[in-house]
């Protein structure tokens, strides 16, 4: 039988060698190698050389070797949209992007709202997907937001984390039932934390821009709510929360209130609010619509410094392909979501290149941070982990183009836009899955 691209080859080594390593688990960063063997890091440091006795050796002169990114928030069309996003040409997008695992949502069709469905989208990934792809059940049925899905029986059966995906919960006693409930099963909830009935015809950030383009706009308020209700029902039940993606100062200084109260609450960041503001819609470019919606140059600041100061645990690429049908349309008809997974390090490396954060913080925040809040075990380059790594040339120039992309749909926020640093290689379980041509 031939291994799937995340099985190890038996017997199998690897060198790298002349690396800058960076490693945010342990504060790691010197020049050294990493030794890989049956697809698990057997050591890394300065000891490891190009003289590895009988080891594959890659010479990383230049270049910097981190753990593979780790994206918790990533859509797919598998099953039944395939049109969009398939697991397998996600992970394709995922791997050249250097995104070594990633969660899928729950928002499919049917919805992963049981076992056999998360059965299946582990069988499928493990069958078609070059990257470790872990699912994330519906918290309700159907996503409708009305009866609650078994934790218990889903967390069992391979489901990291529960959520309605684009969808909130708004009844507020259904949650607190599902938090007690989750409590018990020691899983993690996560929120799109939009309060429908404010944000329900909104297409973008509410506030002079939408007046200016005469667009119906989503305030921040509509986060704010849901969240600080949210945060009460955690005071209430001590259910493990995680806020899916903020965007606004308010609501980052809810969740710092929470943390200060010693809450088990955790929150995340969308690539697009820590790098674009609501003025690059410009003219009705479909492309950057996206929810939660791109908001003022002031929200985006607060969202870096949140990454800055810790308040903010995780950084995620918000992948939500759609086909040319649905955004080629009028901004207030398009629909919501871009593609992100190719585009996520570079991205999030604009950060460290701009002198924002310190580039440790931002490796660790698409590393190991989400892969401790999953229980997870990649997101390091320790010995006896797995062999889930990038190569990365962080100062090379290159623009973004429909045809760099490898996801299925190329409706990117970044497109034509100039980045610096980019995947090399990408390393999952010891095998290369992607491989930059490095002659263009």
């Amino acid at each position: 039988m031939t291994p799937t691209h995340t099985q190890p080859v038996d017997g199998q080594r690897r060198v790298l060698y002349n690396a800058r390593l960076i490693d945010a688990s342990d504060g790691r960063d010197e020049i050294g190698g990493v030794l890989i063997e049956d697809g698990v890091i057997r050591e890394v440091g300065p000891t490891v050389t190009a003289d590895a006795a009988n080891a594959n050796g890659i010479d990383c002169s230049g270049r910097v070797v981190i753990p593979g990114l780790v994206d918790m928030r990533v859509f797919t069309g598998e099953p039944g949209n395939e049109h969009r996003e398939t697991l397998a040409t996600a992970s394709e997008a995922a791997a050249a992007g250097g995104v070594t695992t990633f969660c899928c949502m729950p928002d499919t069709d049917p919805v992963i709202d049981d076992i056999a469905l998360v059965d299946f989208i582990r069988r499928r990934a493990r069958d078609t997907a070059l990257v470790r792809v872990h699912p994330m059940a519906a918290l309700t049925k159907g996503l409708a937001g009305t009866e609650m899905t078994e934790f218990g029986l889903l967390s069992e059966a391979g489901a990291v984390a529960v959520t309605d995906g684009r969808n909130c919960v708004a009844d507020a006693l259904l949650l607190r039932r599902a938090m007690s409930y989750a409590k018990d099963c020691d899983v993690l909830i996560v929120q799109h934390t939009q309060e429908p009935s404010l944000a329900e015809h909104g297409v973008m950030n509410e506030g002079e821009v939408s007046m200016r383009l005469g667009l119906p706009g989503m305030p921040s308020a509509a986060e704010v709510i849901l969240l600080e209700r949210d945060l009460r029902l955690v005071e209430l039940t001590g259910a493990k929360y995680h806020a899916a993606h903020i965007s606004c100062l308010p609501a980052l200084n809810a969740v710092r209130r929470a943390k200060d109260k010693g809450l088990p609450v955790t929150c995340g960041v969308s690539i697009n609010n820590l790098t674009l503001n609501e003025n690059d819609i410009g003219p009705y470019r479909t492309f950057l619509k996206v929810s939660p919606p791109l908001r003022t140059e002031d929200d985006r600041r607060a969202m870096v410094e949140g990454i800055a100061d810790g308040s903010i645990d995780v950084i995620v690429s918000d992948h939500d392909p759609q086909d040319p049908d649905t955004k080629r349309r009028p901004f207030a008809e398009a629909a919501f979501g871009a593609n992100g997974l190719d585009t996520l390090l570079p991205a999030a490396l604009r950060l460290a290149h701009n002198g924002d954060v310190p580039l440790i913080r931002v490796l660790e925040c698409v590393t190991v941070a989400p892969a401790r809040l999953l229980h997870l075990d990649g997101g390091t380059l320790q010995p006896g982990r797995p062999a889930d790594m990038v190569i990365v040339d962080l100062n090379l120039p290159w623009v973004v183009t429909p045809e760099e992309l490898k996801s299925k749909s190329k409706n990117t926020p970044f497109e034509d836009r100039q980045f610096e640093g980019r995947a090399d290689i990408t390393i999952v379980a010891g095998r290369i899955v992607h491989r930059r041509d490095r002659t263009g």
